[in-house]
């Protein structure tokens, strides 16, 4: 037997703590019989471990963060924040502490440790008039400002399939309320949104996304729009004030094919039974279902011919768009603002609100469309189509255009993608 057996590798090390002390075990891998029982020896060696160096001292201070709810209360949300009572009492105080609106997120940077435990260093949040209100610390005293925020905008591109409605959709892609309002607006010439829509309807969108110090603030404008329903693809640009199609075409019509943004025909135009009179007469219009209170609009420009109250119409509003045509809005519980005889009102103004006002079993919209006096279905009436991109403009429209459309594009091919 050699008298030094060499150590020829170490397959392995590991440390165990025992007694306040360290093991350190070495594994030799043998390379004869006569190594074999070296190679199974441990060899304890205890190493002292000074506790007090190996914990990390503790934070002075802290940062939390908590989102104000709706029913929430400004001192549950500084006290979840581990501000104390006697500094709560103060920031309650401050009059810039009012401006917290539900949904914000506050961030608090509070000292720690038994002498100030509870002392607010800073304190910040979102607040109304987009601005970021921020209480601090100075001395002895605490100073609250309130800065314009520094808005940062990016630009998003979503896409989604309908399952159901055109808001569900938006949701399960994470596409904001706002934004499927606006779509709604775009395309509600050319689609009815309660009528039309099919499962396997497809949409894309660009558009603005606002956001301060990095966390999403709100939706902004959308930027272009893509809606393919039954078949048929649909692209809208934005550009000056309005919407078009790639080739200038103006998505807008003169008139908008409903008063209501959302909502559903109850009762269409012809025959029926007055649910009223209960006898079978003509209907000369069609009924909107909705809740009490929900905006009407006119679906163009015009003066209003008539705003007040006539037999079983109720409240209603009569305007003139031109020589020939002319809109009715009846039922309604009140009047827009300055909807009066012989004002003028924009496309989109609000002429008044959904009710129940005359001969009416519930709240809704009946809604009229005459040309020349004679009553037409405004289901089915064409419409004329609004004034396209001016020709001395086109250069301008082509160029905002391009890179729109490559966006468009790439949300299409990724679908396709994704389909395949």
């Amino acid at each position: 037997m050699r008298g030094v057996v060499p150590l020829r590798r170490a397959a392995g090390f590991a440390a165990f703590a025992l007694s306040g002390a360290v093991a350190a075990v070495a594994t030799i891998a043998p390379s004869s019989d006569a190594e074999l029982l070296l190679a199974k020896t441990a060899v304890l060696e205890p190493l002292a471990i000074r506790i007090d160096e190996a914990l990390l001292p503790a934070p002075a201070t802290y940062v939390r963060e908590e989102r104000f709810q709706r029913g929430d209360t400004l001192p549950g949300l500084l006290a979840r924040l581990a501000i104390g009572e006697a500094e709560a009492q103060r920031l309650l105080r401050l009059r810039e502490t009012r401006l917290l609106r539900p949904g914000a997120v506050v961030t608090a940077e509070v000292r720690a440790g038994s002498e100030h435990e509870g002392e607010l260093v800073w304190l910040s949040f979102f607040g109304s008039r987009d601005s970021v209100v921020r209480i601090e610390r100075v001395g002895q005293g605490i100073v609250a400002s309130e800065q314009r925020a520094q808005i940062a905008t990016r630009t998003e591109l979503k896409s989604a399939v309908i399952r159901s409605s055109l808001f569900a959709a938006a949701d399960a892609a994470g596409i904001p309320d706002s934004v499927a309002i606006q779509l709604a607006d775009v395309f509600g010439s050319d689609i009815d949104f309660h009528r039309e829509l099919r499962q396997g309807d497809r949409f894309s969108v660009v558009y603005e996304m606002h956001s301060v110090e990095g966390r999403p603030l709100r939706a902004g404008r959308v930027l272009a729009a893509e809606f393919t329903n039954q078949g048929r693809t649909r692209r809208a640009l934005k550009f000056a004030d309005g919407y078009f199609a790639p080739d200038g075409g103006n998505m807008r019509k003169a008139l908008l094919r409903s008063p209501l943004e959302l909502s559903r025909v109850s009762s269409g135009f012809g025959m029926r039974r007055h649910p009223f009179l209960q006898s079978w007469r003509a209907h000369q219009g069609v009924d909107y279902a909705a809740p009490a209170g929900t905006r009407v609009r006119a679906v163009g420009d015009g003066v209003i011919e008539f705003a007040g109250r006539q037999g079983g119409y109720g409240n209603i509003v009569v305007v003139r768009h031109d020589s020939r045509v002319a809109t009715y809005y009846a039922h309604l519980m009140a009047f827009g603002r300055g909807i009066r005889n012989g004002a003028r009102v924009a496309q989109g103004d609000t002429v008044g609100l959904v009710g129940q006002t005359g001969w009416a079993t519930g709240p809704h919209l009946h809604y009229e469309f005459r040309i020349a006096g004679a009553a037409r279905n405004p289901l089915a009436v064409a419409l004329p189509a609004g004034t396209p991109v001016a020709r001395h403009d086109m250069d301008a429209f082509r160029a905002r255009a391009q890179p729109l459309v490559a966006q468009l594009d790439l949300l299409a091919n990724s679908q396709v993608a994704a389909i395949e």
